[in-house]
């Protein structure tokens, strides 16, 4: 442990992802997943992941710890804040791109905070469930998931699907 508070840290990190998608922006004019073409554009592409999992880690402990929380209300509050970019797109035209980004971010303190939920001891509130059994479930529905996709079985939209919300 650093001693550094979970606000501070999640401070920090929202702003460096911000700088990452300012000059992401700035660089190459779109944000967009689609136009990943260049190593450029894909190394921006690999900073906003690196930054959304310190994101992910440092706010939903700040939710959890520094608020008193809990995982679990973390989660569910994490939960609602997903549907602000759903609603934002659908009912007040939020650019796709942004609606995207914003979910991503989203669900990396959402996700964490469901695991930690599971994992984390029932004296912490957790349901002690311990980390093996949780990453043996992720590893068998990834798979599962990814063996679906590749079989065309999920339902992904086709690229020209895909650039109407570009």
């Amino acid at each position: 442990m650093l001693g550094v508070p979970y606000i501070a840290s999640t401070a920090f990190f929202l702003v460096a992802l911000a700088a990452i998608f300012a000059g992401w922006y700035w660089s190459e004019k779109t944000l967009s997943i689609h136009s990943i073409q260049t190593r450029r554009r894909e190394s921006f592409y690999w900073a906003t992941v690196l930054a959304t999992f310190a994101v992910r880690t440092a706010a939903g402990d700040m939710t959890a710890k520094t608020m008193n929380m809990g995982y679990l209300s973390s989660a569910v509050a994490f939960g609602m804040v997903i549907a602000v970019p759903l609603v934002a797109h659908r009912r007040f035209r939020l650019n796709a791109i942004a609606a995207f980004w914003f979910a991503y971010v989203i669900t990396r303190p959402l996700g964490a905070s469901f695991a930690d939920w599971f994992a984390s001891p029932k004296k912490t509130a957790g349901l002690g469930w311990n980390t093996r059994p949780i990453t043996l479930v992720l590893m068998i529905a990834i798979t599962a998931r990814r063996r679906l996709a590749a079989d065309g079985g999920c339902g992904y939209a086709s690229s020209a699907e895909e650039q109407a919300w570009a």
